[in-house]
């Protein structure tokens, strides 16, 4: 049985390909499957979080590959409750959340990635980036922060010229590609969140007491600059969206649909990595089969008493 089918929907449709144009205002930011919020909430998202955990376990048992997954999205779109929901189940020792917010001094003393590259996970691990990388081609190009720190000299001189978008552009692809390259896929995620949506909660986190911490000025400064982020992420999209590290661009309006679709992005790389187990070394296999028979033969309750088991069958 296919993915689709297993769970009723093609998560493909959200996946920018190579070469495709992106316009934001032609794609869905609402639920456009024929499916229900209770079949999901009850059955077909309990299921995916099962069948992650699963997979996350090999994934962090083999120690082979690292995952990381890219969230990037407007203000309010729900990247926090997104990892909270969908990424809650698994083993946490293996799931590693990295929040990238305004650079601190000592990151801005560094290249851009270099703030990426320390927060990058282990082999075994999925690293969850709530924003990324990215902010450094879409906020930034968005406030005009290089021409800021190139006036305020904190960059060298000639940093900035026509060129400096698609040099970052490619610099991005080929930083990815060496990541997958190296036992490190990326799946980038735009949670794809309409204008009217977005109002809607922030009128939210005002009214409503319980979200008032949720609240920021820079959250209503931001929303002014919208059609300027739209604009700026299409072309981000489609300049960044490869083979090896493609984007989705996922519906952001229905909050459960938005995390199960996440949740079967993360599934659909997990299986295409198919972990496993590892295979122990063969005298620690044969080790074990000595502790399997004296288990079956002795009256053994702890490590101890198989210590001295071993010992007395050692001096017979």
């Amino acid at each position: 049985m296919s993915m689709e089918e297993e769970y009723k929907i093609d998560i493909d449709r959200y996946m920018v390909k190579k070469g495709d144009k992106v316009d934001l205002g032609k794609r869905p930011t609402a639920c456009d499957a024929d499916i229900s919020k209770k079949t999901v909430k009850d059955l077909l998202f309990p299921k995916a979080l099962a069948e992650m955990k699963e997979w996350q376990e090999k994934l962090y048992a083999q120690n082979l590959v690292g995952i990381v997954v890219v969230l990037q999205a407007m203000d309010a779109a729900g990247k926090d409750g997104t990892v909270n929901h969908v990424f809650s189940q698994l083993n946490p020792g293996g799931v590693h959340v990295v929040s990238f917010k305004q650079p601190s001094v000592e990151e801005k003393d560094h290249d851009y990635m270099w703030r990426i590259n320390k927060s990058l996970p282990s082999r075994g691990d999925i690293g969850i980036f709530n924003r990324s990388h990215y902010e450094d081609v879409i906020v930034t190009r968005v406030h005009g922060l290089l021409e800021k720190e190139l006036a305020e000299k904190e960059l060298p001189t000639g940093l900035i010229d026509k060129d400096i978008w698609d040099e970052r552009y490619e610099q991005i692809r080929h930083w990815e590609k060496y990541l997958y390259q190296n036992g490190f896929p990326v799946v980038k995620i735009f949670l794809h969140l309409s204008k009217n949506e977005q109002r809607k909660r922030l009128v939210d986190r005002i009214i409503n007491q319980q979200k008032n911490w949720k609240f920021s000025l820079s959250d209503i400064e931001e929303r002014q600059y919208w059609d300027k982020y739209q604009k700026i992420y299409e072309e981000v999209i489609e300049a960044t969206s490869t083979e090896w590290a493609p984007w989705y661009v996922v519906p952001a309006d229905n909050k459960w649909y938005t995390r199960y679709v996440v949740a079967l992005i993360t599934l659909k790389v997990l299986r295409k990595i198919h972990p496993d187990y590892p295979e122990l070394a063969p005298e620690a296999a044969a080790k074990l089969e000595q502790f399997k028979k004296l288990i079956q033969h002795v009256d053994v309750h702890e490590l101890a008493d198989i210590q001295q088991a071993m010992k007395e069958k050692k001096e017979k």
